[in-house]
Formats: C-alpha cells, sequence, structure tokens
C-alpha cells in the first residue's frame, strides 16, 4: 500500500494460438494479441479470495498467514513452471527479530543478447494483519492492498511461461514487509544490485482491484514524468492504458510503493501503476478490504489489457524506456 496517504475481459478468452481483440474499459480496442492462454475471471477470483480470506488473518509479515501466502503463490510459480531467481524462490531477510520472506520468480529471456537485460514486475503481498475491530471483525484482509497487485503479477508470470514470449528476463516479485516500510523490496534491490543485476526497467503494481470512473484512463503511472514509460507503454499497447494523475505526485506517491527502492539502487525507470485514485475505494487499512468488493471483471480486463504493453516493453530491441528530467 503507498505510505501515508493511500498509502493508497472480460476474461472470457481461454484459448489459444489465434489472435485476440481485448477492449480496455473506456471502450478502446487495444492490439490483438496472439496468445495460449490469457487471464481467466474465474482463477483471478480464486486466487484472491484465498489470499484475501480469514484463513490468512491478514497476511502480516512473521504471522502463520503470510507463510500461508507465501506457499501459495511458490505453488502457482511451481504449477505454471515459473523457476525460482535463486535458490529457492524465497528472498529472506530479518526485520528485527522477525524473517520475511520476498517470493522471486523467474523467466529466462529467449534472445541470446537481450535475456541478459531483466525486467521486474512486482507487488507486495503482505498486509497490516488486523485494524479496527467492526461489526465483531478485526482482521485487515487486504484484498485490494495488496492481494490484487499479486494476483496480476502472478498471472502474468503464467502468461509469459505459456506464451515464452519474452526476449528479455523477467522477474516476478511478490514482496514481504511493505507495511513495515518498504523493508522486503528495499532488501531485493540491494541483494540484485549487489549481483550485478542488469535491470532494465521495474513496475510495482499497486491496489488495481476497482475500477476508475468511466472517461478516466484505465490506470495511472507514478512519476509520470520522471521517464517515458507511460508514453512506451500506451504505443505498444496502441491504447492508453496508463496516464498521468496529479495527486501521485502531489502525495510523493513515487517514494512510497515498493518501485522506489528499485529507482534508488539502480537507476533506472522503476514506477508503480494503479487503479485507486482515492475516489473509488473506501477501505484502505479497514477491515473491510475484503475479496467481495473487487471488481473481478475489471481486474481481470486490466491483466489481460497490460499484456501487449508488457510484452513490447520486454521485446522492445533497444532500451527505449529512459530515465528523463521532470
Amino acid at each position: 500500500m503507498y505510505k501515508l496517504y493511500f498509502i493508497g475481459v472480460l476474461a472470457l478468452f481461454t484459448t489459444c494460438k489465434s489472435s485476440k481483440s481485448i477492449s480496455s474499459s473506456e471502450g478502446e480496442e487495444l492490439t490483438s494479441v496472439s496468445v495460449k492462454k490469457l487471464a481467466e475471471l474465474d482463477q483471478v477470483r480464486t486466487s484472491l479470495e484465498f489470499l484475501a480470506s480469514d484463513e490468512l488473518k491478514g497476511r502480516e509479515t512473521g504471522s502463520e498467514g503470510i507463510e500461508k501466502a507465501a506457499i501459495f503463490i511458490e505453488n502457482y510459480f511451481k504449477k505454471y513452471n515459473v523457476k525460482p531467481y535463486f535458490k529457492t524462490y524465497r528472498d529472506s531477510f530479518y526485520l528485527n527479530d522477525i524473517v520475511g520472506y520476498n517470493v522471486v520468480g523467474f523467466i529466462e529471456g529467449s534472445d541470446l543478447e537481450l535475456k541478459k537485460e531483466f525486467v521486474i514486475l512486482g507487488a507486495h503481498y503482505d498486509h497490516i494483519g488486523s485494524a479496527l475491530e467492526m461489526d465483531g471483525d478485526s482482521i485487515a484482509n487486504g484484498a485490494n492492498d495488496d492481494a490484487s497487485g499479486t494476483v496480476a503479477v502472478m498471472e502474468w508470470a503464467k502468461y509469459f511461461s505459456n506464451s515464452k514470449s519474452n526476449k528479455r528476463s523477467i522477474l516476478f516479485t511478490l514482496y514481504d514487509a511493505e507495511e513495515k516500510g518498504l523493508k522486503g523490496s528495499e532488501h531485493l534491490a540491494k541483494a540484485l544490485k549487489n549481483k550485478g543485476l542488469d535491470l532494465y526497467t521495474m513496475i510495482n503494481f499497486e491496489m488495481i482491484g476497482v475500477p476508475r470512473a468511466n472517461g478516466k484512463t484505465l490506470s495511472y503511472i507514478t512519476g509520470y514524468n520522471m521517464s517515458n514509460m507511460a508514453g512506451k507503454l500506451n504505443a505498444y499497447a496502441e491504447s492508453k492504458v496508463v496516464g498521468f494523475f496529479p495527486q501521485a505526485k502531489r502525495y510523493g506517491l513515487f517514494k512510497r510503493s515498493d518501485n522506489y527502492p528499485f529507482y534508488e539502487q539502480f537507476g533506472i525507470p522503476a514506477h508503480a501503476i494503479s487503479t485507486f485514485d482515492f475516489t473509488n475505494y473506501d477501505y484502505y487499512h479497514h477491515v473491510d478490504d475484503e475479496a467481495d468488493k473487487m471488481d473481478y471483471q475489471h481486474m481481470t480486463n486490466f491483466i489481460n489489457t497490460m499484456i501487449p504493453a508488457l510484452e513490447g516493453m520486454v521485446n522492445s530491441p533497444s532500451k527505449e524506456i529512459k530515465i528523463t528530467d521532470e
């Protein structure tokens, strides 16, 4: 969840080798995408309902619930042949006397040269555990914050594993301890920097479980003017899938999500993308941030709509996305 303030499809396509035409929530037709399998609404719902279930008790760092969430993500990666980047899927770190775990999946690029370059797609899978009790409920399930982003990253990992359409290598990174001050992403960014990783770009997906109002872009990107990423993603998708959100700069959102440690460590385009804009969801760090509040048609549409944008980023012949002067 963005610290401080927010701090905050129509998945009927199931097959195959033929091209599909996808429309954004604003009715704009996007480029056709040849896929083996796009995200399906039922799978998106099933994954999110588990991650945001009472069984996981709010997924607080160091808890039994977040351990169950980590195992769930690991098993999903295994099922779809997404390899661990390290010896295991876990990037472990200490937070005082608590052990945290980032979960990191890896799909190697198909191009002999471009596979040496990496793109990171990430989200945080932890939450705060509990919140102010209401009607006997004190579990802060964290459906929108950020089980929604976590499910999106899992679906893209499945997509790229099935389609084998990435020339660059991709890391699918689910962070622990975001709610403790971006501690998981800080640890992973430093570890990857120390390994000498050639990181091209990074995108963090934060709270994508509810749609924006009609007439607004499907999503917005933080640090809009700090790179040309928004324009490039829109060009790859042949539609305006990400836009500018004035409050993002006003509230300093660029520095308040898991993209920021990668920007600090690598000095590369690293942004967060969200569909929550302060007007469309009332349950930040609230016990009512529940799975039944999510719009699964929107989520599935967002996941599938982003595919051509992400494919363009991982397959461009040169590093087209660059830092710019704000």
